[in-house]
């Protein structure tokens, strides 16, 4: 069986965990400069429509790390651009490669490889979710706080692929996620369906300052995304999202602040949080190479050589 990494909810809660394991067991023996060499002959093929900066090097260094090679592919310089399908695109490299990864706009180019690749598809990014994002963002919970089943998180502002990410993790992993969003930019009806179900455990508020109340971390993005439109719009509407030190000191005197990247200060984020006492950021961006690491060897049934 081909074991894709494609969403946190179709991972399901016991590989998630496995995944979050085996990260952790990475970073360990990195601190112990006891590298791990388990990926020595695999080739991961990575596939760019999306710019990148954190997935592409996390991934490539993860997998030198660990004594593997990678190719990657951007995709203005392959047929990709002169209409070959991605379907046929699968296939070829399936027969090159022992995995890929996929960083693209639309989740039915995601879709469409992994349904005719032989081997492990990842989602990178989409336009709707960003599910390796999230085990470095777990991976950088549980090192600060412990487990985060029964844990409160917030997410403040635009409802992005990242959020959207998260809300699959809530349902998944059994914590709350409360998210402080303008109404005139809500979720999609794909996950509001997800989070109108009975014990969803995701809470939507209009109030940042209602939805920041008591919780474990505070996590916000950026307020454009990379394909969206009406910018200024979208910039006054999310004015009073913005994460500051007043919204800060509403969450648990132990939280923490979690900021994906890139950052824009003054706008989604003050200075004085993500460059403060209660930041993670900078854990959380360096998590995403054990995270990577994790999920590789979950996908590749790496996991007993460790």
């Amino acid at each position: 069986m081909i074991k894709h990494f494609l969403n946190i909810n179709s991972v399901g809660k016991k590989n998630l965990k496995q995944i979050l394991s085996l990260s952790k067991k990475f970073k360990e023996s990195r601190v112990r400069k006891k590298g791990s060499k388990i990926l020595h002959g695999e080739i991961l093929g990575m596939i760019f429509v999306q710019p990148s900066t954190r997935t592409r090097v996390s991934f490539e260094i993860g997998m030198k790390q660990l004594g593997g090679d990678v190719v990657i592919l951007d995709h203005l310089n392959t047929q990709l651009v002169r209409g070959e399908t991605m379907a046929d695109t699968a296939r070829v490299l399936s027969r090159y490669l022992d995995i890929m990864m996929i960083r693209t706009n639309d989740e039915k180019d995601l879709t469409e490889l992994a349904e005719n690749s032989s081997i492990p598809v990842i989602n990178g990014l989409t336009d709707q979710t960003h599910p390796c994002q999230i085990v470095g963002d777990i991976l950088t919970f549980e090192e600060r706080l412990g487990a985060i089943q029964g844990k409160k998180i917030a997410w403040i502002g635009d409802v992005n692929n990242v959020a959207n990410s998260w809300i699959h993790a809530a349902i998944t992993l059994d914590f709350t996620l409360n998210i402080g969003c303008h109404p005139q930019l809500p979720p999609s009806k794909e996950i509001l369906s997800l989070i109108k179900k009975p014990r969803s455990g995701v809470n939507i508020y209009k109030d940042a300052s209602e939805a920041v109340k008591g919780t474990d971390c505070v996590i916000t993005d950026t307020w454009v995304s990379m394909n969206n439109k009406n910018v200024s719009k979208r910039k006054r509407l999310l004015k009073p999202y913005q994460v500051d030190a007043g919204l800060m000191k509403l969450a648990n005197k132990n939280a923490i602040f979690m900021h994906c990247l890139p950052a824009h200060r003054g706008e989604e984020v003050t200075s004085s949080v993500i460059d403060g006492s209660q930041s993670a950021v900078w854990d959380e961006a360096e998590n995403r190479l054990h995270a990577q690491k994790g999920i590789i060897a979950w996908c590749l049934s790496k996991n007993s050589k460790i």
